[in-house]
């Protein structure tokens, strides 16, 4: 499977490339929306037609919206079944079976299971294109009068199956027009590098750990070992969804577009609001911008406040499966964060260094209940991690993953980043491109442990 996937991408991408820059400028959405029509095909054909009727719902509601201003019954009622049905779409495919099996539970019924597949990345289009439909219905965007280019914005193959997310204003323009520099393909293309690199050569090398403990049983692991394994999922996590991230951000700059940043050095954070102001920036600005805000943020009084965040945190947690470790997960930063906003806050800001321990120490708590759906796994785990049991076998594993893990921590903190943005050399820069190239290549071909974890949701 890796194999043909591996054939695929390496025959689309030049392909397409070639054929994007050739194409005069009228025509390059064209080929845009073609070429990530392919490239989503490849993966899932099936729910190609979800993605075409979720086009053109929503195109024709944005058009009843744009032209009827006036009647303003109309405009909200249009206006809210379109955002009833991209709601409906997610809760279908991604939360109906755990919706039936918890009611199932509770009121002990025997309700079937809908027979559905999740399609890749419904969580991320999803958003996408209900941002639309409310700057729409705010006024802060004009309507799109051309299917194609709102087509292409929904499908476009960078960042359609894994984010980040793009809200339609940051592309607004660029749907339209937009020019193509030699130095923005340049950087496109390092960005790109960087990121498959970051996917494969780390979070590929240094997550492989985790799935060994699974292996092993939560109950047969030492205290020090579950603490390196819950450092090496942390490692993992983000340098796969961030080095997926990357990858969007170079592929849209080398088709003239400027995706979002996704990611800044999170764990170098202080305290869990800093986090959660680094990590996922475009999930978090979403929620803030469509939810927190509408809901009256922090503009009601302290008791509305916490209530809109304990909702944003519930939804923030299901958005990111139809699990209710998630829900647990969105949950503990919600107390996390309420406790800094009451007082905790003011007190870590005075102690730098703990702060920064006190974050990283929660953070990979956090990570423990994202990654373990199985509530009596996830017990074991986290007994295993705090009621101590010694073992010799940290050595070996150690051993075998402490390199890797090391230079993961040295990776995340932002140093490699910066050393190599100093080299002002092209040549040289362009050499140590090229050899993370071959080297993630080689990975690639060889290994047979290569998880996306974001494309899951």
């Amino acid at each position: 499977m890796i194999f043909s996937s591996l054939l695929f991408i390496f025959w689309f991408m030049p392909v397409f490339f070639f054929i994007y820059y050739l194409a005069p400028g009228k025509l390059k959405n064209i080929v845009l929306f073609l070429g990530s029509i392919i490239f989503y095909g490849w993966g899932e054909p099936k729910y190609l037609l979800l993605i075409f009727i979720s086009i053109i719902i929503n195109y024709i509601a944005g058009l009843v919206i744009d032209r009827e201003k006036e009647r303003i019954l109309l405009k909200r009622g249009v206006f809210l079944l379109c955002l009833l049905f991209d709601i409906s779409m997610l809760f279908l495919f991604k939360y109906i079976n755990f919706f039936i099996d918890n009611i199932n539970s509770c009121f002990h019924t025997e309700f079937s299971f809908v027979e559905v597949t999740l399609p890749l990345g419904i969580s991320f289009y999803t958003f996408q294109i209900m941002s639309y439909v409310i700057d729409l219905y705010r006024g802060k965007v004009k309507a799109q009068y051309s299917p194609l280019k709102l087509g292409t914005y929904l499908i476009m193959f960078p960042q359609l199956i894994a984010g980040p997310i793009v809200v339609y204003g940051e592309v607004e323009k660029e749907l339209d027009e937009r020019k193509l520099k030699l130095e923005d393909i340049e950087e496109g293309i390092k960005i790109f590098i960087l990121g498959l690199s970051s996917k494969v050569i780390i979070a590929n090398s240094v997550g492989s750990l985790w799935d060994e403990l699974d292996k092993l049983g939560y109950d047969n692991i030492s205290t020090p070992l579950a603490w390196l394994g819950a450092i090496a999922y942390t490692l993992q996590i983000y340098f796969d969804f961030n080095g997926y991230s990357l990858m969007a951000i170079g592929l849209g700059k080398l088709l003239g577009f400027n995706f979002p940043k996704n990611f800044d050095l999170p764990y170098i954070s202080s305290s869990i609001t800093e986090f959660w102001r680094r990590w996922h920036m475009t999930l978090s600005g979403w929620f803030r911008e469509y939810l927190y805000i509408p809901l009256g943020g922090n503009r009601k009084g302290k008791f509305r406040t916490y209530v809109n965040l304990f909702i944003v945190w519930f939804l923030t947690g299901l958005w990111h499966g139809a699990s209710w470790n998630f829900v647990m997960w969105g949950l503990y930063f919600f107390i996390l964060l309420s406790l800094e906003k009451l007082f905790l806050g003011k007190i870590i800001s005075k102690m730098k260094l703990l702060a920064h321990i006190y974050t990283l120490f929660l953070v990979v708590i956090s990570w423990v209940i994202f990654a373990i759906t199985d509530p009596a796994k996830l017990l074991c785990f986290l007994k295993s991690m705090f009621i101590f049991k010694g073992g010799e076998d940290i050595i070996y594993y150690a051993g075998n993953y402490g390199l890797i893990i090391i230079i993961a921590m040295v990776a995340s903190s932002g140093l490699l980043s910066r050393i190599f943005g100093k080299i002002k050399n092209k040549a040289v820069s362009g050499l140590i491109c090229m050899g993370l190239l071959l080297i993630s290549v080689a990975y690639l071909a060889d290994a047979a442990y290569n998880p996306f974890l974001y494309f899951r949701f």
